[in-house]
């Protein structure tokens, strides 16, 4: 096991073992996770998210995403967040039936050509127990849309190309050769605001590099925010990422500088659609329009994956964290983790996503009828389901600042 598993494996065995102890401080003022956690603020997310509104679906390959990324890099600069920087990469549209490629070409883990999807589009272990009583889709009809400013706003089509992607960095104070990667993909469609997929998980690592990056805030290990492009059309931002960067950790550039472009990875945490959790399908198809009381954080891990056992216990750190420090939802834990942009980092780091629901057994069976439809747009959603966002920022925030050892100095 490498020396950067050893850190995980005992920060996290260590913390189970003791009843998550370290998590349960919540209650003390003198607790910097619970000062940063209280700084999430329903509002500031939703004027976040509201802002993202304004670009319509952010589909790859348009103005309105080239303008999105531009947005999401000027709000992140006004933060103060360090090394605001892109990743650049090419993509190239692939024939219907060859299978979604990354962005160098090979064959994506979660498609047919991989042999990791099922039905629907889950991946493994994915369950159908729940039944498949409510269409999915991906709307590409503008008629669709009853919104003629949102028709407008994404009358325009994708045409293959160069892409970028932005992410900033919190250096850490002691080991700033070592990071988590924290994430969420900007990029939707289905002629919509793409609020939800994924404006919610967009917003929330937006905000907590906002908080993150206040001159009273330092951590021990970095933390890097990252905003996926083309995790629509087969992970190709993320996966553009893991084939550039991944031969770059932890090496000091120049040597003896104290300067690492790319610190060592520790664990990968993937935001992805955090708002909707209405139950499932009723037996006409059609869904409730109230968030149910029992709604969660899902955080997923994945089974299969070569680093399983690492990426659960990581997960059960989220969940801890979580039900110290969140307000409104708990979190729950699964094995199934899929169709996200933590996919390409699995088989390299403990690697996480959050979400509303499973991937594969309630979104792939029809639990949200927003999804790569029409009805992806801000009048929609309720302040119940902004908060279920907020407390997936709640669970992250708590569990990112207690890994990475934040203080506050003010």
């Amino acid at each position: 096991m490498g020396s950067k598993l050893r850190f995980l494996t005992a920060t996290i065995a260590g913390s189970a073992l003791a009843g998550m102890s370290q998590f349960c401080l919540a209650q003390n003022t003198d607790d910097p996770v619970a000062d940063l956690v209280s700084r999430l603020k329903l509002e500031s997310y939703k004027t976040t998210l509201k802002g993202l509104t304004q670009f319509g679906d952010r589909r790859q390959g348009t103005s309105r995403n080239r303008a999105a990324v531009d947005w999401i890099e000027e709000q992140l600069i006004s933060y103060g967040c360090s090394n605001v920087e892109r990743l650049h990469y090419t993509f190239t549209t692939r024939p219907r039936g060859s299978g979604r490629r990354t962005a160098a070409g090979t064959p994506d883990l979660t498609t047919p050509t991989g042999g990791l999807v099922g039905r629907n589009g889950n991946g493994p272990g994915g369950s159908s127990i729940y039944g498949y009583r409510s269409p999915t889709g991906v709307n590409r009809d503008l008629q669709a849309q009853p919104d003629e400013r949102i028709r407008l706003l994404n009358a325009e089509e994708p045409v293959d190309g160069p892409r970028s992607e932005v992410y900033c960095t919190k250096i850490g104070t002691t080991r700033p050769d070592e990071m988590y990667i924290v994430s969420a993909h900007m990029d939707g469609h289905g002629v919509n605001e793409a609020v939800n997929d994924d404006g919610s998980g967009t917003a929330l690592v937006m905000e907590l590099a906002r908080i993150m990056s206040d001159s009273g805030v330092e951590t021990e290990r970095s933390i890097r925010f990252a905003l996926w492009n083309n995790e629509e059309t087969g992970l190709n931002g993320s996966s553009a990422y893991v084939e550039q960067r991944k031969e770059l950790q932890g090496i000091e550039e120049p040597a003896g500088s104290g300067n690492y472009p790319e610190p060592t990875w520790l664990g990968m945490i993937q935001h992805d659609m955090m708002l909707w959790d209405h139950g499932a399908p009723r037996a006409d198809g059609t869904v409730s329009w109230d968030q149910r009381a029992e709604a969660d954080v899902n955080i997923e891990f994945q089974s299969v994956s070569d680093l399983a056992d690492d990426s659960m216990r990581l997960a059960f750190v989220f969940k801890a964290a979580a039900d110290a420090y969140n307000t409104d939802y708990p979190a729950t834990v699964g094995p199934h983790m899929t169709n996200t942009d933590s996919t390409p980092f699995m088989n390299e780091v403990p690697s996480i996503s959050l979400r509303e629901n499973e991937r594969g057994s309630h979104t792939g069976g029809g639990w949200n009828p927003t999804w790569h439809s029409p009805l992806d747009v801000w009048t929609n959603f309720t302040d119940k389901d902004f908060r279920l966002g907020l407390n997936a920022a709640q669970t992250t925030l708590a569990a990112v600042a207690k890994l990475s050892g934040a203080t506050v100095n003010d």
